[in-house]
């Protein structure tokens, strides 16, 4: 008896014991897993732990071959809570603190455009504006350009007048001379043909560089016609203009037929000569600072010349004699060789004994070629060629 009662023993207890415990242990696991994924808000950390779980899930079906129906129906509870768990929905994920406090540019275009939006007439009116005004700008620009090259031609015309031939027109026409360079019968008719030519280029293009150069040029030629007022009046309205100001080389141009302008008149008028002739002596001076080679130089020449008219020989041959040993010290050959003769020619007016007895010249212009005369100031040229001109004394 006692041996028939062990066998039934052994088969109660072998078959609910390790259910019981089984069940038990997967009622746990699955409690612990769904309180994890509640604590835990990410979609990434609650696949990993239900694919964790599946595969113990796995595991353990392997190693259980028949585990009854209550086994198999806690592991089917469980496969429903994981993918209960996998079905949650997906929680918001918080957005950086750099989104949430919006750009106050982006803030700006966005009410910028809802403005569009509810000012679209405005908004195509601007842009219709805009495009006019494109348009109208290169118009502008064509045209100025247009009036620019007008204005230069013009302007080269009056300078081509100015710098004509004299001699017979209807001459070199019967002989086929094809020298494009103006020809006039006298002086006279070449001054007035470029003067009406300069005031032409004034009047038609008035402000523009074009029209301030021939101002100028209206005042050389005014000079030479021996009209000091006419060509004081010419030379301080081009004195006063942007281009003056801006150009150096036109500025020193102005200053030294100022000067030149104020001579002329204190020869012509004795009353107020002194008074010319100190503003004369003014101009020459402002061009000592001039930045244009030339200028600076011939200014001390100028400058004894206006000392010896005002009486003041001593002072006059002091200026010429330092301004001698300046440009004897000098190895620029472009004026100074020039100017070194103007210099010795006027001290052998006022101190003869200071300096060498003249030297034979070649021809006129002192035996220099045309190329090198061309290249001179307009004033220094004609002193060369005339004895004087330009006003000079």
């Amino acid at each position: 008896m006692p041996d028939e009662e062990k066998p039934e023993e052994e088969t109660k207890k072998e078959p609910e014991e390790p259910k019981d415990e089984a069940s038990s242990e997967k009622g746990t696991e699955i409690d612990e897993i769904a309180k994890r994924a509640d604590a835990l808000g990410g979609d990434d950390e609650l696949e990993r732990i239900a694919r964790e779980e599946e595969e113990k899930l796995a595991a353990r079906r392997a190693k259980q071959r028949g585990g009854g129906k209550k086994k198999r129906g806690l592991e089917a509870a469980a496969s429903k809570r994981l993918a209960k768990i996998g079905e949650k929905a997906r929680p918001k994920r918080a957005i950086p603190d750099a989104v949430e406090a919006a750009d106050p540019l982006i803030e700006r275009t966005q009410a910028l455009a809802d403005w569009a939006k509810k000012n679209r007439n405005i908004v195509q009116g601007a842009i219709v504006a805009a495009v006019l005004a494109a348009i109208g700008g290169g118009i502008w620009y064509w045209h100025d350009l247009k009036r620019s090259s007008e204005a230069s031609t013009a302007l080269a015309q009056a300078v081509a007048d100015e710098r004509g031939r004299i001699g017979d027109p209807d001459k070199e026409e019967d002989e086929g001379i094809h020298d494009t360079t103006p020809i006039f019968k006298t002086p006279e008719e070449r001054q007035n043909a470029a003067l009406t030519k300069y005031r032409d280029v004034e009047s038609k293009f008035k402000g523009t560089g074009a029209a301030w150069l021939a101002r100028l040029g209206e005042g050389a030629i005014l000079l030479d016609k021996g009209d000091a007022d006419g060509a004081i009046a010419a030379f301080q309205e081009v004195a006063d203009s942007s281009l003056a100001k801006a150009d150096a080389e036109v500025r020193g141009r102005v200053e030294e037929n100022l000067g030149f302008a104020y001579e002329l008149r204190a020869q012509k008028n004795p009353a107020q000569a002194k008074s010319d002739l100190e503003k004369a002596l003014e101009q020459y001076k402002q061009l000592e600072s001039s930045d244009v080679f030339g200028f600076a130089q011939m200014a001390p020449y100028h400058e004894a010349r206006v000392y010896a008219l005002e009486g003041d020989k001593p002072k006059a041959i002091e200026t010429l004699k330092k301004l001698r040993d300046d440009l004897m010290k000098s190895m620029d050959a472009r004026l100074l060789g020039v100017e070194r003769e103007l210099v010795d020619d006027r001290l052998r007016e006022l101190d003869p004994a200071s300096v060498p007895p003249k030297r034979a010249q070649i021809g006129a212009g002192g035996g220099l070629s045309p190329e090198v005369l061309e290249k001179l100031p307009p004033e220094l040229r004609a002193q060369l060629l005339h004895g004087g001109g330009g006003g000079m004394p």
